[in-house]
């Protein structure tokens, strides 16, 4: 097959119409153009090929082009690829729903469907207020979460971001205001520290009668700091949602489907939310998609008094789910515990070199996570090319230079993603 090469008119064109996420349509960052992407590795326009350690923000688990999930879209397309929703089912949404079921934690019984991790988190908000209104605790309508969380950049999932040097500052007194506790400081493999909790209890104590639910990323805080955190610390929050009637919702969209060495980061826990959110990794990255799932209890409060509100066009889409099936179906026929505790390794052993270097803050790794912390914030103008003429693919934001690759990567390309990694950062402290 021929690929389609960008020309300099068509980056012209792109330069001057076309917003990509997080730029400015002024002092853009430069834009290197792929043509085509197999196992791990893009292919630039110019010809040369990148091994990917940011698996298109987390999604991409397989690799690109991958022939199972291939086939199980073009066997969809064949028969229908898309059909509403409303009044209509069909047999990929059922199975789907079915495997969600089967494969989450054990109270989780009902699927919605939806386009986007955002519109996930936007639909187990709505769950969780109409749950409360629907049991007569009309005051209750405010989210508690903590500090330093990402969840999404739709309004109400901007709502529950961080508040301070998150990346929606912009909307202040905009935004539903919410309640933020101090974000959880013990590390995953480090000491548990129970004091603490003293904020988020008081929070709870003074608040629970006008909060709804508790959100929070199980384990890893992504996009607020690629920061792990102790698994007693989400294990006394469940406890603490029990204790006051206030639903836990589990933002599980970049943690799930065994990027943190369990197929749920709130398996860490042992803890089972009320309102679990999915997606990126949910299709295997090849379709933007989500789900989120809820108890029977939660699901039978809301159905006696109405209906759920929201129902996206393109819910349940079939192509979608016909993929995202033959995700979960991949990864679960292979020793995945096995191959993310082999990418864990080799990220540890990696990533080492650079807690010696006087710029580095921190070096932490969970399952195929690896962050390098820097002491001040990069220049992407000029760290991004840096990352590419190592021949790899990286997307540092903040101080941040971290990686999540997909789960097929070769050792051997697991270490020049690491090595290219050390010799960028060992530069930027020349």
């Amino acid at each position: 097959m021929t690929k389609p090469q960008v020309s300099e008119d068509d980056l012209g064109f792109d330069a001057a119409h076309i917003w990509h996420p997080y730029t400015s349509m002024q002092n853009r960052y430069q834009m290197f153009p792929v043509v085509s992407a197999s196992g791990v590795q893009l292919t630039l326009n110019d010809g040369r090929q990148l091994v990917d350690g940011m698996a298109s923000w987390w999604s991409v688990i397989h690799g690109y082009n991958h022939p199972i999930l291939n086939a199980a879209i073009q066997q969809q397309l064949g028969l229908m690829a898309h059909v509403m929703f409303g009044g209509l089912t069909h047999k990929p949404a059922i199975d789907l729903a079915r495997k969600l079921v089967a494969i989450t934690p054990e109270p989780l019984q009902q699927v919605f469907f939806s386009d986007s991790g955002s519109v996930a988190v936007e639909v187990a908000i709505k769950m969780a207020l109409q749950y409360q209104q629907a049991k007569g605790n009309t005051q209750k309508k405010r989210l508690l979460t903590v500090k330093r969380g990402y969840h999404g950049d739709t309004f109400s999932a901007m709502s529950v971001c961080d508040p301070e040097q998150g990346m929606h500052m912009l909307f202040q007194g905009v935004l539903t205001e919410q309640l933020f506790a101090p974000a959880p400081q013990s590390p995953f493999s480090g000491a548990w520290q129970p004091d603490e909790l003293a904020a988020v209890k008081q929070l709870f104590k003074q608040h629970h009668s006008e909060i709804a639910a508790f959100i929070i990323e199980p384990i890893v805080q992504g996009a607020g700091g690629m920061r792990f955190y102790a698994a007693e610390y989400l294990a006394e929050i469940s406890k603490l949602c029990n204790q006051y009637q206030v639903l836990l919702i589990a933002d599980e969209i970049a943690t799930g489907f065994g990027r943190t060495g369990k197929l749920f980061a709130c398996e860490h826990a042992g803890v089972a939310p009320d309102i679990l959110c999915v997606g990126k990794a949910l299709t295997g990255g090849y379709m933007s998609f989500a789900a989120t799932l809820c108890t029977e209890e939660v699901s039978q409060v809301i159905s006696k008094e109405g209906v759920l509100m929201h129902g996206p066009t393109f819910m349940a889409n079939p192509l979608a789910c016909s993929v995202a099936n033959a995700s979960i179906d991949l990864l679960l026929e292979q020793d995945w515990q096995g191959t993310i505790a082999q990418i864990e390794q080799g990220l540890t052993q990696g990533l080492a070199y650079c807690s010696s270097l006087p710029q580095v803050a921190d070096v932490r790794v969970l399952g195929a996570i690896g962050v390098v912390e820097l002491k001040q914030p990069v220049d992407m103008h000029q760290v991004q090319p840096m990352f590419v003429e190592q021949g790899i693919w990286v997307r540092p934001f903040g101080k941040l230079v971290y990686v999540m690759p997909p789960y097929i990567i070769s050792k051997e390309q697991l270490t020049l993603l690491c090595q290219g990694i050390c010799n960028v950062i060992t530069q930027l402290g020349e």
